[in-house]
């Protein structure tokens, strides 16, 4: 959490509710820049995140097949019933998300989700920038 703050700014924990904006829209960008780079377009790798306050999402899901498309529904509802301090986690479902990112049987590995997850800071940065802007401060 400190490092989270430290990372907003003095400024956000002196204005009401900007921490949790912060939050919550950096874990919605998360989510976005998420989807947009798995780097196989299935649908159902994609439509296979997930999102938890309480425990990672599991690899279990077999692909049905077919069409499939994202719905960040639940995932939003996650979100905002979130806390400021508590953990999210996200994750995908598909049995199959771990071969792709670490690659297998002599696949290269596709790392998007360490890709994006190395981004969160600036990805902080960027809303903390947003939401500041937006209450004119």
């Amino acid at each position: 959490m400190s490092s989270f703050a430290a990372t907003v700014g003095d400024w956000a924990r002196a204005v009401e509710g900007a921490l949790e904006a912060v939050f919550k829209e950096s874990v919605q960008e998360l989510v976005a820049q998420l989807n947009s780079l798995v780097p196989v377009d299935t649908g159902f790798l994609r439509a296979s995140l997930m999102a938890s306050t309480t425990v990672m999402p599991a690899l279990s899901l077999d692909n049905p097949g077919g069409a499939h498309s994202v719905d960040v529904g639940t995932i939003e509802l996650v979100i905002v019933g979130a806390d400021l301090g508590d953990t999210i986690y996200l994750g995908y479902t598909a049995n199959y998300a771990a071969y792709v990112h670490y690659g297998a049987r002599g696949n290269a590995p596709r790392p998007w989700v360490t890709m994006v997850a190395q981004r969160w800071v600036a990805i902080v940065e960027m809303k903390a920038t947003e939401v500041k802007q937006r209450l004119g401060l």
